[in-house]
Parts: C-alpha cells; structure tokens; sequence
C-alpha cells in the first residue's frame, strides 16, 4: 500500500511516500521558503535527488509541484495517481472536534476552516493541501492527524486560564498545544533510548514554529503553545508570549486594527521582527559577521527556552533528558549550544565536541557527569502520521 505524507508548515512542505506496513521510504523531500522567490524544492528516491530553486509563493503551488515530480516519467516514483491508496495530512489545530486521526469528509474540512483564525499560518495551508490533495488524487482516502491529539492529556490545572469559567465550558478557550505529532514521536524515541518507562522529559521542537512540551512517563503534561501556536517562544515570524495590553495599546494608542495587530505578531514578528531575516541559518551567518540584532536575537531565542526548561523542570519534579529536535533543533550547533549553557544547577552539561558532530541519528551529546541527558532525535512526523493513517484505515 502506497501511503502519501504531507506536512504543512508555515513556509514549508514536507512530504514522504511510504510502502506500508513495511515502512518503506520510496520518496521524500521538501519545498521550503514558500512565499518568496528563491523558493527550493529537494526530492529524493532511490533514482538520486532533485534541486531546484524557484518562486513558490503559496501551498497550493508547492503541492502541485510535487505531484509533478512524482509522476515524472523519468524522476517519478508512480505511474498514475491511482498508485496512491491514502493521503495523510498533518493539521495543526483540531480544536474540540478531533483527538485522534481523522477520515476527512465536508464536515471535517468546514471544521478546519472554522478553527483557521486559532492558527492562521497553518490550518488554511492544510486544508489547501487536502483540497488540492483530493484534486490530484481522487480515489485516495484522505486522513487528517491533529498536532493537537498528543496534548489531550494535559491536566486542567495547566491548561485552564484565569480568566471566567464560562469561557472554558461555553466557548472552549484552553490551552491546546501544537506539533503533538512531533513531540509524540521523538518523546517516545527518547524513552526508548534512555531504557525508562518512568522519565521525565523535555522535548525542544524549534523550527519555523517553535514549542516545548513536558512529558511524564510518556504522556504531555504541559506545552508552551496555548489556544493558538502564536504563545510561547520566539519563533520565525511569531513573537510568542507577549503581555496582552500591548496588543490593547496597539489598537488605542498606535492606531493598528486588530487585523493589522494580528498580522504584526504572527507573520511580521519573532526572529524576522528582530532582524529582518526570516530563516535562522541567514540569521546565524549575519550574527558571525558581527550584525549585533541578530547576535541578540539568538540569545534572546536561547534565553527564552531556558525559562521553559526551569519551569518545566519544576512541574516534571525532576529530569532526565531534553530532547532537541525539528529542523533547528537538529541542525544548529550554536542554538544547542546557548540553551545548555549555565545550566548546571540542573545537571545539564553540554559535551562540545559531541554538539559540533553533524551524525543524523539519535545522539547523546552531553557530557559524561551530566545528571541530565541532552538528546538530538532527528523527527519524523511524517512516519508518525502514516502510522496512525494505515492504522484508522485498516480498523
């Protein structure tokens, strides 16, 4: 069975095709940078791999060049889109409606709509991935996986807001928490590779969006995203946590609708609002050259995800690993590296020369004394998804 993957991130696609049960990678790739014109589009099968750079301004674009590749006669993996048995979708925020994968239908795609302005950057990219899915693939079943579902188990006493009741029962404004698929995943990595059921653990996801969960004995107690993925860290273009009356001051004092408010903190704010770069590796190259606002919003980031890994530390009772993961979190040795300096009260001690490796496995890199292990798990939200896809599909 030929199971198609697709991950939408805020300027990203990421897409793998699975042969399953086995597990199979027969293609995978990504489009990243969507919204600019130096776009690059990376696809790879066992033929050898594709790059091209090109303007890829919106997800439906992205999708459609992908669908291209893949049915290549030359560089393609399948003959017809008939190959494909079932397409699983990653959406961001299921809100109340769905707390496990989904077989996608009208009513589930108004329901997605319904709860794009809870996330703005993501649930319209996804539900335009599904409708151009359901276009290029019509005899495919369709599978929405929720980043929310994995959060389900976070108790009230850390996802109910001090604010009344009654918006909790009436109008279900909790904390709900996003890229669950991911910290999911590499959590149970995390405790596979430690040897322990009973863990305490940390799971740092930093891409273009950003989050952290900590996790009990395998299940989430809290997240640093809230009741939209904008809270919490500093992300590419999101500021994350923020006091409120700012946003009122906006409005009363600058003269910003709350349209142009929303704009302003979720897409014109995080590290390209600091420096005027979207993507962390530009941010990095500027900072070596010695541009002092993006050298400050590297330890701004880094100082952030510090805060959340006391407090986290506190509410675990303990820890014994934090897991950095998604495509920062893997690929920057430098932000590994601000996170986990002065933290020694808490036994974390970086091994440098084990951070500088650029090895694409599951890794320890901290030093021997380390009370607690600093973990790299590269993730695969897309194996994950097409996991609990096949598995909805065949009960």
């Amino acid at each position: 069975m030929q199971v198609l993957i697709l991950n939408s991130g805020s300027s990203s696609l990421k897409f793998q095709l699975f042969s399953m049960p086995k597990e199979t990678i027969l293609c995978s790739g990504v489009v990243e940078r969507i919204g600019f014109n130096d776009a690059i589009l990376r696809f790879k099968t066992d033929k050898g791999s594709i790059e091209l750079e090109s303007k890829i301004l919106n997800h439906k674009t992205a999708l459609k060049l992908v669908a291209q590749h893949l049915l290549d006669k030359d560089t393609g993996i399948i003959k017809s889109p008939k190959d494909i048995a079932i397409v699983g979708h990653r959406v961001v925020h299921g809100g109340i409606f769905f707390s496990k994968p989904t077989l996608i239908t009208e009513d589930v795609k108004e329901k997605i709509k319904t709860l794009a302005s809870l996330a703005p950057l993501h649930n319209p990219a996804n539900l335009e991935g599904i409708i151009v899915a359901e276009d290029i693939f019509p005899k495919a079943k369709q599978v929405a996986v929720f980043d929310t579902a994995f959060l389900q188990t976070i108790p009230e006493v850390a996802y109910k807001y001090a604010i009344p009741n009654e918006f909790l029962t009436e109008h279900h404004i909790r904390l709900y928490g996003f890229h669950g698929t991911s910290h999911k995943y590499v959590s149970e990595k995390a405790i596979e590779f430690l040897g322990k059921e009973e863990s305490k653990i940390i799971t740092i996801h930093l891409g273009n969006g950003c989050s952290m969960t900590a996790i009990k004995n395998g299940k989430s107690i809290d997240h640093s995203m809230g009741f939209s993925p904008l809270d919490g860290l500093i992300m590419g273009t999101r500021s994350g946590d923020i006091d409120p009356s700012i946003i009122f001051h906006l409005k009363d004092k600058l003269g910003y609708s709350l349209k142009e408010t929303n704009t302003l903190l979720n897409k014109k704010s995080g590290m390209l609002g600091l420096t005027g770069y979207n993507d962390l590796r530009d941010i990095e190259t500027m900072a070596a050259r010695g541009n002092k606002e993006c050298i400050l919003a590297l330890q701004m980031n880094a100082y952030r995800i510090k805060k959340y890994i006391g407090s986290y530390a506190a509410v675990l009772n303990g820890l014994d690993a934090i897991v950095f993961t998604a495509g920062i979190g893997e690929n920057c040795k430098l932000m590994r590296q601000l996170v986990c300096e002065n933290l020694d009260f808490l036994g974390i001690h970086l091994d440098v020369e084990k951070n500088n490796s650029d090895l694409r496995t599951i890794r320890a890199i901290n030093k021997e004394d380390s009370k607690a292990r600093i973990l790299v798990i590269p993730t695969n939200e897309e194996l994950e998804i097409a996991k609990q896809t096949v598995n909805l599909i065949k009960n």
